[in-house]
């Protein structure tokens, strides 16, 4: 019980703000229409997943029957490591987000993300900058299903504005004839990746004084 006290104090005592951003800490908006995902991933519904060429080491494996709720697993494992591995998976398929529309926001009352700012920066409105027709598809698409999926909202005021990238999913190499019927090595493009571009946030962001290690710090 003290160590709940103790972290309870810790996450209710949120450093003071500085000046320059007093303006700009998330607050919560009631007047904001809670938007539910369209659909639901049922236990007894699979989700429709494109199956895509993975790395050599791995490899999928199927958590219900005819190819249904593919996962994806190491290829070097035992026979009766790979069993014990999908019955485990079995067991907690709830767990795992099959689509965006499974994934569970927190609740805005209980904890709202706030970014606190270095005191000699003021919040950036940048233009997104064009794209050509394809590019534009793509961009569009991904906001839809943002959308659909109740993941993102719609806002008119925000002080900062960054701007999307598409950045091009690299799939290994091939040789093609170019016009002078010579061979020439090209880098296969398999999809796009939709980023957002935080650099001018990132210059602003107040630095952690702890950060997280990383994984292979915590499994020493």
């Amino acid at each position: 019980e003290g160590d709940i006290l103790i972290l309870e104090a810790l996450l209710n005592n949120d450093p003071k703000p500085l000046s320059n951003q007093k303006d700009y800490l998330p607050i919560l908006h009631n007047d904001l229409k809670v938007i539910e995902p369209k659909t639901q991933t049922e236990e007894d519904e699979p989700p429709k997943v494109e199956l895509k060429e993975l790395p050599p080491h791995l490899e999928y494996a199927f958590l219900g029957d005819n190819g249904k709720w593919p996962v994806i697993i190491a290829k070097d494992l035992s026979s009766n490591e790979k069993t014990d591995l999908i019955n485990v998976l079995k067991t907690r398929k709830k767990a795992i987000d099959w689509k965006l529309t499974d994934i569970k926001g927190v609740d805005p009352e209980f904890c709202s993300h706030k970014i606190l700012l270095e005191e000699d920066y003021s919040p950036k409105v940048q233009s997104q900058r064009r794209v050509n027709p394809k590019i534009h598809y793509v961009i569009k698409k991904e906001v839809e299903k943002l959308l659909d999926a109740g993941l993102i909202y719609p806002i008119s005021d925000s002080p900062w504005v960054s701007p999307i990238h598409c950045v091009p999913k690299k799939g290994g190499m091939t040789v093609i004839k170019n016009d002078e019927n010579e061979l020439v090595p090209t880098r296969l493009v398999t999809g796009w990746r939709f980023c957002i571009d935080y650099r001018k946030l990132n210059e602003a962001t107040r630095k952690d004084h702890f950060p997280l290690p990383f994984m292979d710090q915590m499994l020493e």
